[in-house]
């Protein structure tokens, strides 16, 4: 920790300003949340295709398919890959030469960028898998390859597999390029070397000839000598990945593709275009396969990467049984059983850094509660929380929670376009819901809880407890200046200091995440409620009236009439500065005034009257007496929060989103 503290002062920085904002506990409990979760590992693999999705294309059970992507083609028995980083294997080509997919895209990238002509000299600096593959492509179409690098085993490889010449980097490589250009020196050279050295960037430059053109793929310090790049004027290309289309999720996650017209080669199509020169014998990978393990020896292979093995490797393959049956969870077993009769068994679905930072270390402490199974999408993430908290399974369906009957409560902490379903799914199973906010992020959502529920009581069957996470609005500080504000109506004023959300994070994607308005001013809505006791009626809200690059969402001011004669305002700006305090609310009535500062701060101003208390090391957010209200309410037979106030909530975020794209006032529908 201490050495990436150095190397990232401003990660640093950034820690220092959440622990100003958050407090020491809660900020050190989401860092060591982060660094002891696990990180799946694996990003290329092939096999054969068992369900698919509604709209894919091309693609059909029972294909052999190659699959690419950080995060989904991950050494496992089971993976879930979009569409367009998945591409059907050719025939006579073996799982094992598709399982090079990934890599070999890479190298296609690459190769793209140096932008070669047939016949033209190439040099590939750093013969490890990602070159070998760039020098065979490089030799494939029509190139003469110089292969550099410092184990001289590789570069003998690398001429077995079609480069015309090499030698180790050094006056001696120099030379022998003078003799293989004609003096000329290189066309292009394609470094795909890892180092933390300068010297690939200074040696490309001695070897290129006047005006070639120096590609990095691999990982190398770049330190640019100007004086040698200056004098020959040589053009300097990154190649980022597999092509277009990477670290663009409307691509990768959504399976808009790109326009051939327009794109020729995205990152799907160079993974098709390197499968068909492996299938054409233009290219051969099975040479570069120096070690297969079984997936129950990964951690052989793993060994062998990071040193602790001695033995010189290039491709390392992981076998899995393709006959295996693979349950939809996995029975753990537990250090503790789940104790009584009045024990709560809980079902937690998504286990994100929220969810693990935040619920369920509180969920764990409780009494009378035991966190029965973790489900989700990641099976490594859903195995780690489930050992951490000592579950009896984890799964990757959330239907196997619906399915137990010794699960009464489900915990729903997933991506925001979920909650709706599967908060349908359980309350329609008899479970009761605790659904993070949003409860829904759209009418559709929105109107299928409220049918489950509608129907649920026109059969006489009980209605199961549903809760949304607004927390605020139980943290001891709101409940104070509830009882201290006794008489309506009530002037409310909510200043948020929210910081900037990238505009491609998946809470801003309104299919994903809603947007900012659905996704957390419903927070301010919730805890606006219930000070007023009463619900909204009307609400009309503006847009930042300058250009920017910012959504609109992220700034704007909305005021809300209550049914009950309340005035609110939320003020929600991304434009601030992340030092300065996130959250104010402010409260004027019946000759009383208060304030609740980062909820950090309460004040309360009263005719006779002075209350001030503050938290140093924590802020009261109500995170823990939200459950407990929950498992209460579980208990009790008696809702934390009314269900006309949750839709109400909800809906606001609606009318808020049409009062600023129509700029009038919109009265909630109360349907």
């Amino acid at each position: 920790p201490l050495q990436k503290a150095r190397a990232r002062p401003d990660l640093v920085q950034k820690l220092l300003r959440r622990m100003g904002q958050e407090g020491l506990i809660a900020t050190a409990q989401t860092v060591m949340n982060l660094i002891n979760a696990p990180i799946p590992l694996g990003y290329s693999c092939a096999g054969i295709v068992r369900e698919i999705g509604a709209g894919v294309r091309g693609i059909q059970v029972g294909d052999a398919v190659a699959c690419a992507g950080l995060g989904h083609a991950n050494h496992s028995e089971m993976v879930f890959i979009p569409q367009n980083l998945a591409v059907r294997v050719p025939k006579g080509v073996e799982f094992d030469e598709a399982a090079f997919v990934t890599v070999g895209a890479i190298a296609m990238q690459g190769v793209r960028q140096a932008d070669l002509r047939v016949g033209e000299n190439v040099v590939v600096l750093g013969l490890g898998l990602v070159g070998q593959l760039a020098a065979q492509i490089c030799s494939a179409s029509g190139c003469r390859v110089f292969g550099i690098d410092v184990d001289s085993s590789k570069v003998r490889l690398a001429q077995e597999l079609g480069a015309y010449a090499g030698g180790s980097p050094g006056p001696d490589a120099e030379k022998a390029l003078h003799e293989f250009t004609g003096g000329r020196g290189a066309d292009a050279i394609m470094i795909t070397a890892a180092t933390k050295s300068n010297q690939p960037i200074e040696l490309a430059a001695k070897l290129a000839r006047d005006r070639a053109r120096i590609i990095i793929v691999g990982d190398v310090k770049i330190d640019i000598p100007r004086r040698e790049y200056y004098e020959k004027e040589l053009e300097i290309k990154l190649s980022r990945s597999y092509g277009p289309g990477r670290y663009d999720p409307a691509y990768e996650e959504k399976g808009q593709d790109y326009p051939i017209g327009y794109v020729r080669w995205t990152e799907n199509r160079n993974m098709e275009a390197f499968l068909g020169l492996v299938a054409q014998r233009k290219l051969d990978v099975k040479q570069l396969i120096t070690h297969r393990f079984a997936i129950e020896s990964a951690q052989e292979a793993y060994n062998l990467l990071g040193g602790n093995r001695k033995e010189p490797f290039i491709a390392i393959l992981l076998n899995y049984d393709a006959n295996a049956v693979l349950a939809p969870a996995i029975n753990l077993k537990p250090k503790r059983a789940m104790a009584m009769e009045k024990t709560i068994g809980f079902g937690v679905i998504g286990a994100g850094q929220f969810a693990q930072g935040v619920l369920l270390p509180r969920l764990a402490k409780m009494k009378g509660v035991a966190i029965q199974t973790i489900v989700t999408g990641s099976g490594v993430t859903a195995r780690a929380v489930a050992d951490k908290y000592q579950c009896r399974s984890c799964a990757s369906d959330y239907r196997e929670v619906l399915a137990d009957e010794s699960i009464q409560a489900v915990l729903i902490a997933t991506q925001h376009h979920l909650h709706a379903q599967i908060a349908a799914d359980s309350l329609a199973q008899g479970k009761h819901v605790f659904v993070e906010k949003p409860l829904a992020i759209n009418e559709e959502g929105l109107g299928l809880i409220a049918q489950t529920i509608q129907k649920l009581g026109q059969e006489n069957k009980n209605v199961p407890i549903l809760m949304v996470g607004y927390n605020r609005r139980f943290s001891p500080l709101a409940l104070k200046m509830k009882q201290f504000f006794h008489r309506a109506p009530l002037i409310l004023t909510y200043r948020i200091n929210a910081g900037i959300m990238p505009k491609d994070h998946w809470t801003q994607d309104p299919e994903r995440g809603g947007g900012r308005i659905v996704g957390e001013i419903c927070h301010f809505i919730d805890v606006m409620q219930f000070l007023t006791d009463s619900e909204i009626a009307e609400v009309f809200a503006w847009p930042l009236g300058i250009a920017s690059e910012m959504p609109e969402s992220d700034n704007l001011c909305a005021q809300l009439r209550f049914k009950n004669g309340s005035i609110g305002t939320i003020t929600y700006f991304s434009s601030g500065h992340d030092s300065f305090p996130k959250e104010r609310l402010e409260v004027f009535g019946g000759g009383a005034a208060g304030c609740i500062d980062n909820w950090r701060t309460l004040e309360l101003f009263g005719r006779k009257q002075h209350i001030k208390e503050s938290s140093l090391l924590s802020s009261k957010k109500g995170f823990l007496e939200e459950l407990e209200s929950f498992v209460a309410g579980i208990r009790t037979g008696e809702s934390p929060i009314a269900l006309e106030s949750l839709l109400s909530t909800t809906r606001t975020t609606f009318a808020i989103q049409d009062s600023l794209r129509q700029g009038v006032p919109i009265v909630i529908n109360p349907t």
